[in-house]
């Protein structure tokens, strides 16, 4: 029997690429034996591999973490939260190959929020460590370039084409692990653009924060700014410290060199600080309401599912019992009835049974899990000044900081813990629309807690200024004004408007001309314009709804997007298990493939 050498090329070198290999390296022994690249050949010798990775950004990083951006920047997440390795958690067919968390790598303490820089430094580390791990016979190749376009036959080589090079790499597979991407400019923004450069106005659309040119902002003119997130803090961050001013304690000493920011968002309110205590005693035991006989059926219903109907009662459901397990397990004081007898009636009720049902053993509201007050806080609420908002919105977020960091408010991190569940859960379903993301994000993955007390510090100085809750731009009268009705009759004037958000992953408007190519070659988007893919192993889904057998993808990009690349340890980690399901679907063909041709 010949043995010959089988190609893979990733595209996409970051750490969902790294996760990739990783798995790869952990399943080959099962699935792939590559010895009959050294020489030796007979039963089951599957051949060679060459491992193409395709990166302008070094392996392991990728372009978030690299390693060339400011050091300001931090994660959102306590170093001992971050991990890139499975645990006995992670459902999934292949072995779990444990490793260390970023804190224990860095040898730092586990509470602390490390920098980009050094998690850049981990993710390089573990990107060494899996191609080490990589069997003999399996060689990984790196090529600093841009992939521009994938062709070939479905059932043949495909051929991946890079930026600069005049011949293709050949493949046998292709994946797609992107990671987040740059996207044209919708119709809004299009005609924000137009009238910033109409009336010599400064105009910063959705971009990775890191990434743009932020000269433009003068020191001590208004800005507007239009997001209240992550992208929102990186930017104060890069407008404050990064221009020379720093912390005395709470009160934050400026340079001169900053412009006063006003922000506003859809909510209105920053997304909720890091948990900042740890979990003790028993889990909730979930999946309970919204696990995999739940989901099997939603996608069994004739009509198709509508999320607001079908699936979102169970994941308040789900929620809930997060909420209440806790809360009844470690402070029964506070309810007036036993857990068993509540679980139970808990079990039978409706959505307003329930609501009657917690209200009658539950007395302090604040014990209440209101998930309609949590996304719409400023709903109702309105000031009669700025000057009086910007007091009670600092006051909501110093109550929102002391209530993330009270151990006595743990159902708090029962709900997180549910989140992550539903999430889980939620990857079944493919493409569940825009809004569950943004609310994840905003319960589940907010800024540190040091970086809200940063944000009361620049409040009190003056450099940033709250403008409310479904905050208005308008381009009129040679500028931008900002308004929200949670101060009726303010607008605030200014020369420059800043989008403070992610651009969307949508795969019709994405810059990159390697999805746009595959887009017009047939691969299909979702409702919400992202690349649908097989949600078992990954594969590209044709307009008929087939699997591409050679071209996977992996991402955010894609409808079965996850919390991210890494995750929290012992939390199941939904991207590990999608890296593993992809990765034996990547050997099994190839291990065929050298099968059939052998014979």
């Amino acid at each position: 029997m010949s043995t010959s050498r089988r190609t893979l090329v990733i595209v996409g070198a970051g750490p969902r690429g790294t996760g990739l290999i990783e798995r790869i390296a952990a399943n080959a022994p099962e699935l792939y034996d590559s010895s009959g690249a050294e020489g030796a050949e007979g039963p089951g010798d599957s051949g060679g591999l060459d491992i193409h990775l395709v990166d302008p950004h070094p392996p392991g990083a990728g372009r978030i973490w690299r390693a060339a951006q400011s050091p300001l920047l931090w994660m959102n997440s306590h170093a001992e939260d971050v991990t890139m390795f499975t645990d006995e958690t992670v459902v999934m067919e292949g072995p779990v190959r444990p490793g260390p968390t970023l804190h224990e790598w860095a040898e730092i303490d586990g509470s602390t929020f490390a920098d980009r820089q050094l998690q850049g430094s981990y993710l390089r580390w573990v990107h060494e460590q899996a191609v080490a791990a990589l069997p003999p016979g399996v060689t990984v190749h790196h090529h600093p370039q841009r992939a521009l376009r994938v062709s070939g036959p479905r059932e043949g080589r495909q051929q991946v084409w890079l930026e600069g090079r005049p011949r293709p790499l050949l493949a046998d597979l292709v994946v797609l692990a992107l990671g987040h991407l740059d996207a044209e400019l919708d119709a809004d923004q299009l005609e924000l653009a137009a009238y910033a450069r109409e009336h010599d106005l400064v105009h910063l659309p959705p971009d990775f924060t890191a990434d743009s040119d932020l000269s433009a902002l003068a020191p001590g003119e208004p800005v507007l700014v239009r997001g209240f997130g992550l992208a929102f803090v990186d930017l104060m961050v890069l407008l404050t410290e990064g221009r020379g001013g720093r912390y005395d304690g709470d009160t934050y000493v400026p340079s001169g060199q900053e412009p006063v920011l006003y922000v506003g968002s859809r909510r209105g309110v920053p997304y909720h600080s890091k948990i900042g205590y740890e979990w003790s005693g028993e889990r909730p035991p979930l999946p309970r309401f919204f696990g995999p006989a739940e989901v099997d059926a939603v996608l069994a219903r004739p009509d198709g599912f509508d999320f607001r109907r079908d699936v979102w009662p169970l994941i308040e459901k789900e929620l809930g019992f997060a909420h209440y397990h806790r809360l009844f397990g470690v402070h029964p004081e506070r309810t007036s009835m036993a857990w068993p007898d509540f679980e139970e009636k808990y079990a039978a009720c409706e959505p307003a049974e329930r609501e009657i049902l917690v209200a009658s053993v539950v007395p302090d509201p604040a014990d209440r899990l209101d998930l309609a007050a949590l996304d719409h806080p400023l709903a109702g609420v309105t000031y009669a000044s700025q000057e009086e908002f910007q007091d009670g919105l600092r006051a909501y977020v110093e109550g929102d900081l002391s209530r993330r960091h009270d151990p006595s408010n743990s159902p708090d991190l029962a709900v997180f813990l549910g989140l992550l569940s539903v999430y889980g859960q939620l990857i079944r379903l493919g493409d569940v629309g825009p809004w569950w993301h943004g609310f994840f994000s905003y319960l589940a993955s907010g800024p540190p807690g040091p970086r809200l007390r940063q944000l009361l510090a620049l409040s009190r100085a003056g450099i940033v200024r709250f403008v409310g809750a479904d905050m208005a731009v308008a381009a009129e009268d040679g500028v931008f004004r900002a308004s929200s009705a949670t101060v009726p009759g303010v607008t605030v004037e200014a020369r420059a408007l800043v989008e403070a958000r992610l651009p969307e992953p949508t795969v019709g408007r994405t810059v990159d001309p390697l999805l746009r190519d595959l887009h017009a070659d047939g691969a299909v988007e979702s409702p919400e314009g992202l690349l649908r893919v097989d949600r078992t192993d990954g594969r590209l889904l044709d307009r008929s709804g087939q699997p591409h057998p050679r071209r996977f993808a992996l991402g955010p990009y894609t409808d079965v997007r996850t919390p991210g690349a890494f995750t929290r340890p012992r939390t199941g980690g939904p991207a590990f298990r999608q890296n593993d399901a992809t990765a034996r679907a990547l050997l099994a063909f190839l291990r065929d493939l050298a099968c059939r041709a052998s014979v």
